[in-house]
């Protein structure tokens, strides 16, 4: 479907997080759900640049906030990838699937564990029932991403403590069958292995 003008404009401002742009792009007729070329909707280049304002104006026209681009991203998918607590909000009333998957197989917080992203891994763990064993097309679950992407620090380790008082699974290995805790002691992780460890016990 070609884009219109008002589209072009809409996507535009979405992108720029000109909430006025946006108000004005939709009263003109644009479509709320146009794409550009790489079938990104205004909502996901809101959230992707975490334009909270804009965002709110497109929820609220009735954007859709599980619409995938040519990558599979999503606007829900995004706020795990930047750990917009401010975005999670905004689109958890229009409903997301949290079982959608991105192009690794994973749901959003599985890229905020391996980020680093503590106040979003502990907002979608406590206002949604999100899977916190999915496992993604790597064979890797949160937890195992945290232990293997993360560094080791601070935030990593309270992501482990988050996702494990959530409920994951602590010998969930993955597909060499090596546990989370496996991958802790090879890199020398030794606060995330206690926790590990505690779990387990």
């Amino acid at each position: 479907m070609t884009r219109t003008a008002d589209d072009q404009r809409l996507l535009d401002a979405a992108r720029a997080g000109n909430a006025a742009g946006v108000r004005a792009a939709l009263d003109a007729g644009a479509r709320v759900d146009a794409r550009d070329t790489e079938l990104r909707t205004p909502l996901l280049l809101a959230a992707l640049g975490d334009h909270v304002e804009a965002a709110r104006l497109l929820v609220a026209a009735g954007a859709d906030v599980d619409a995938q681009d040519h990558r599979a991203d999503s606007p829900w998918l995004a706020t795990g990838v930047t750990g917009s607590v401010a975005m999670l909000h905004v689109l958890l009333p229009a409903g997301p699937d949290l079982k959608l998957r991105n192009r690794f197989g994973g749901i959003s917080v599985i890229p905020a564990s391996e980020r680093g992203h503590v106040a979003y891994v502990r907002e979608v763990l406590r206002v949604t029932d999100i899977d916190v064993d999915h496992v993604n097309d790597l064979g890797w679950t949160a937890l195992l991403e945290a232990v293997i992407l993360g560094d080791g620090g601070r935030a990593h380790q309270e992501i482990v403590e988050l996702l494990l008082a959530a409920g994951a699974t602590p010998g969930l290995a993955d597909r060499d069958g090596v546990t989370p805790l496996g991958h802790a002691e090879r890199r020398g992780f030794a606060e995330i292995a206690a926790l590990l460890r505690g779990a387990a016990s």
